[in-house]
């Protein structure tokens, strides 16, 4: 597999390159900023691109776009991520659409290596390699992303009216439905936004806040 290394340390750099043509690929260039891996990409079109998050010029998310760049201009290469930490937006940017040929992993994980070449291999050839961290803090990012998506759309309907100060009664006046049945959609609302009754807190209110919070 021809592979392009995209990291700006120049000791991991050096051990990836020595890695992987143990491994019997060739490193056709290895680069330490996010402008030449776009310049070595076009001018050797590798199989997989091996891509630091962060990279000069900016040192914040430089090796992220020029990945984004890459599939979007030749998607036909593979694209394996490594970030020092799980950094949950720049994960979510990348994972959005086809996930097909494209690997996300922590740095540490090349520790192990025949599983860090075991997921080159796969990368390469197309299918996805993902780190179990990563995909434990997307999947909790996802459960707590928006609580209102468990309302239904007669609970926003109420919860909306609630928004703009409403009493139930006057809830069930505009919706043309029983006072008992706005009681019934507010019960739900509090249950499916986690307010247990208290004795201090209004959840009317805070009710109103996540509804205006979204």
């Amino acid at each position: 597999m021809r592979i392009v290394i995209a990291e700006d340390s120049v000791l991991l750099r050096a051990g990836l390159t020595g890695l992987l043509a143990d491994a019997g690929h060739e490193v056709v260039s290895t680069v330490d900023n996010a402008d030449d891996l776009l310049v070595v990409v076009e001018r050797h079109a590798p199989d997989l691109c091996v891509v630091d998050v962060r990279m000069p010029p900016t040192h914040t998310d430089d090796g992220l776009r020029a990945a984004l760049q890459i599939r979007a201009r030749w998607p036909a290469i593979g694209i394996l991520v490594l970030s020092q930490y799980v950094e949950e937006t720049y994960a979510s940017e990348l994972l959005a659409d086809d996930t097909a040929g494209l690997g996300y992993l922590l740095k540490d994980r090349i520790a192990d290596v025949g599983d860090f070449l075991a997921a080159v291999e796969r990368v390469g050839k197309g299918g996805t390699a993902l780190d179990p961290e990563v995909v434990a803090q997307l999947l909790a990012r996802a459960r707590r992303k928006d609580p209102l998506e468990r309302l239904s759309a007669r609970e926003r309907e109420v919860l909306a009216l609630m928004a703009e100060g409403r009493s139930n009664h006057a809830i069930a006046s505009q919706l043309v439905v029983s006072y008992g049945a706005v009681e019934k959609h507010v019960s739900n609302i509090f249950t499916k936004l986690d307010l247990p009754p208290t004795e201090h807190d209004h959840r009317r209110v805070l009710a109103v806040l996540r509804w205006l919070d979204s």
